[in-house]
């Protein structure tokens, strides 16, 4: 029996929260410092209800799944 991998690419609103110690940031100028752009130190949260799928696709799946040669069926929302 075949078996096929199934890929949704998604779009969605997410939180992104970091705790962190008062010296880790600049209070005075508003400078988060190392805080500036979320990253693996920030929690994630998506946010309930704002994702949308914008592309799927699905594809044969095998023992070489980076084979480039392999057709994929691709729809498009956008």
């Amino acid at each position: 029996m075949k078996k096929y991998k199934i890929t949704h690419l998604i779009s969605a609103d997410f939180e992104a929260t970091a705790i962190v110690n008062e010296d880790e940031i600049d209070e005075k100028t508003n400078d988060l410092k190392s805080y500036q752009k979320p990253d693996s130190k920030f929690n994630f949260t998506m946010i309930k209800g704002t994702e949308s799928i914008t592309r799927s696709y699905y594809e044969e799946h095998g023992t070489n799944t980076n084979d480039s040669s392999k057709k994929r069926v691709i729809n498009r929302w956008d």
